[in-house]
């Protein structure tokens, strides 16, 4: 089943046949859509349409703009050329040789159909597009029997704009506002949150320390309040990283995330983990119950492209010794320098085969990924503003 992920997406414009008042303003918005059909990308041209349907409620802040279900329609504006997104799927060996670009579409033009058949405009950005799935940390203490459940791939478009002009959000309108305490409810441990990073992490690139940030796409509640609106930026840090070593030998990382700024507030000290990710679907990165991202180990598939290498090393060895020592000594033929060119084929394939890195573990920008609150957290209400009981 394929899926439509439109990351950053912002409003443009205003709603076609919506008739409420509302109410908008510079904000970038975050859609999930099961894409109906997945056409071939190769197959693509300007001015086709692509079709899907929005997987989850998306928020502006604290109010929501797109229910889920709502279908979405993304009229294709050109094809161009884009970066491949690095994975960790196949060995240096193959990677040295695949493309290092590939042909994706762009979008600019987007029409949001709701459940109730209010039809709103957007304007978007392409970020990525590929096939990705769902990876999981077991539980600490897992129920007999029990296995971690990992989505199967789905197709994800992730999309870029920002919220702007009389957009087509309708604003409820709640009961008078009244005073409400200084601090807002405690955030328990366990309490779950969704994010979407805003830079790269690996373990090979990463060092152990760095720092980087994601950004809250779903607003956090505690007892039907929300603490945590959209927006909220969540900055983490690489507590250890293992880079891909020789033997064949995986990477690891390990991260954390350690404080939280909410928009238009000061920021506050957290200690939340990683549980889940998305990631490609030939990705090989698993995460243990700790919330360590781990390289699996070589498959057979990854062991034949070095093995082929190493085939392909040991020829070139052979034949090049016999031809260097066949130039310089003059006497040399096949026959003589057959023993020393087998030795110095079989050492440099043994080196080569010997000196193979693992999988990296590797999260590209723009992935969603869900955390869980380690200690309790209680944070100020932000300007001492009120809000509807």
């Amino acid at each position: 089943m394929a899926v439509l992920r439109l990351v950053s997406v912002s409003l443009a414009s205003a709603a076609l046949g919506a008739d409420e008042s509302v109410t908008t303003g510079p904000a970038a918005l975050y859609l999930k859509a099961q894409i109906q059909n997945p056409p071939q990308i190769s197959k693509l041209r300007p001015g086709d349409t692509v079709e899907g349907r929005v997987l989850r409620n998306v928020y502006s802040r604290e109010r929501e703009v797109v229910p889920a279900g709502s279908m979405i329609r993304l009229t294709v504006d050109k094809l161009e050329r884009r970066r491949r997104i690095p994975n960790d799927h196949w060995p240096w060996v193959i990677n040295l040789f695949t493309p290092r670009h590939e042909n994706s579409p762009t979008f600019e033009a987007a029409t949001v159909t709701t459940t109730d058949g209010k039809k709103f405009a957007f304007q978007v950005h392409l970020l990525a597009m590929g096939k990705q799935r769902e990876v999981r940390a077991p539980a600490k203490k897992p129920q007999p029997g029990q296995r971690p459940k990992n989505q199967s791939p789905q197709t994800i478009v992730t999309l870029e704009a920002t919220e702007a002009g009389s957009g087509p959000v309708a604003v409820a309108h709640g009961e008078p506002s009244k005073a409400l305490p200084a601090t807002l409810p405690e955030i328990a441990v366990g309490t779950s949150a969704k994010l979407i990073l805003l830079g790269p992490v690996s373990a090979s690139g990463s060092q152990a320390g760095d720092i980087f940030q994601a950004r809250l796409v779903e607003p956090v509640r505690v007892a039907s309040e929300i603490v945590l609106p959209e927006g909220t930026v969540f900055e983490g840090k690489v507590l250890n990283r293992r880079p891909p070593r020789m033997l064949s030998r995986p990477g690891s990382l390990l991260l954390t995330f350690t404080q939280v700024s909410v928009p238009g507030g000061a920021s506050s000290p957290v200690a939340a983990s990683l549980t889940a990710a998305e990631l490609d679907q030939r990705s090989h990165t698993k995460i243990d119950p700790e919330g360590k991202l781990r390289g699996d180990r070589p498959g057979k598939a990854w062991m034949l492209a070095n093995i082929g290498a190493t085939a392909g090393i040991a020829k070139v060895a052979d034949d090049g010794t016999q031809l260097v020592i066949e130039a310089i000594v003059s006497t040399a033929t096949d026959a003589s320098t057959a023993g020393t060119a087998r030795i110095v084929a079989t050492c440099g394939s043994l080196l080569f085969l010997l000196t193979r890195h693992g999988r990296d573990v590797v999260l590209p920008k723009f992935t969603e990924v869900n955390i869980v609150f380690d200690r309790p957290v209680t944070l100020p209400r932000s300007g001492g503003k009120t809000t509807p009981p």
